[in-house]
């Protein structure tokens, strides 16, 4: 994700980011362009049409239109941006409850208890990072358990998010047999448990879940027509003015199109996704800090 200051407008104007659309689009623009160039030329001068008032109104069409095509593309970009919001929401729920279970760990465990401490501070990031490479669809690697600790025990082929979970589990009810928790503490360590399946089920369901195909499919089409009509009906009141027009209102269409695209899948590798990554390792910091801190 892009770190940046909201309130440099200068750098926002005349900065030309890898990730800005007008990059992406500048191909389709110039094709937009040349096709503009193309309508007004056999209009005014070829076919003359200048005094054909039947043509002169399909600026009617665009003017009654325009609201439906501004509410459409609203719609689009707020729910794009809500799911981007969700799946930020949940990766900071992962962050606190990582934290929490650390914090009660820490606290449960004797200090002298450096066996499972190393197990818990190596294991609960493990999850935020496999989690990670499990959404961005890459394969897990052994280097994210320290000193392939657990690399025996994880199958890779499958879903390895919910092996390491179980793992955690497996490890906190071990210690409540074993007596060195009690029952209390383990009612206590549960919703953190817990919540990191049902952290991972509500990203899983933003993946996989894109925009109805029929939906996004409609707005290409709708914004394609829109465009493409255009220079027909604005040619006799712009003249040639009409074709930078054309192309400006082509990439502000396309443009917010392309940014609900980028964000309705927060977990890829897109310059505004989430920076998944670097969340998990401030989880491996702040839970290492707190398991450390305890021996002291």
């Amino acid at each position: 994700m892009i770190s940046y200051n909201p309130r440099d407008w200068f750098t926002f104007i005349f900065r030309f980011h890898k990730s800005d659309t007008l990059r992406q689009l500048f191909p389709l623009i110039v094709a937009i362009a040349i096709y503009s160039v193309a309508i007004a030329t056999l209009e005014m001068e070829v076919w003359k049409l200048s005094d054909t008032s039947q043509i002169k109104n399909l600026t009617i069409l665009h003017t009654l239109t325009s609201f439906v095509i501004g509410m459409l593309l609203v719609f689009r970009t707020n729910t794009a941006y809500d799911r981007w919001w969700e799946g930020r929401k949940l990766w900071g729920s992962l962050v606190n409850n990582s934290r929490n279970l650390a914090i009660k760990l820490s606290a449960f465990l004797d200090k002298e208890d450096q066996v499972n401490r190393s197990y818990f501070r190596a294991l609960i990031p493990a999850f935020a990072m496999v989690l990670s490479k499990h959404l961005n669809k890459e394969s897990t690697r052994l280097e994210l358990f320290e000193d392939n600790l657990f690399s025996n025990r994880i199958k890779f082929d499958k879903h390895v998010p919910n092996q390491v979970s179980a793992m955690i589990t497996r490890r906190v009810n071990k210690l409540y047999r074993e007596g060195k928790i009690t029952g209390d503490q383990l009612i206590l360590l549960g919703p953190e448990l817990q919540s990191f399946a049902d952290v991972c089920g509500a990203c899983e369901r933003i993946k996989n879940t894109p925009i109805p195909y029929s939906y996004s499919v409609f707005i290409k089409k709708f914004i394609f027509f829109y465009v493409m009509t255009m220079p027909f009906g604005f040619v006799f009141s712009l003249g040639y003015l009409m074709i930078p027009l054309v192309c400006f209102i082509f990439y502000i269409l396309a443009s917010i199109e392309l940014i609900a695209e980028e964000i309705e899948d927060p977990f890829g590798g897109d310059s505004n996704d989430l920076p998944t990554t670097l969340i998990a390792n401030n989880i491996e910091k702040h839970v290492t800090e707190i398991l450390l801190y305890s021996k002291q």
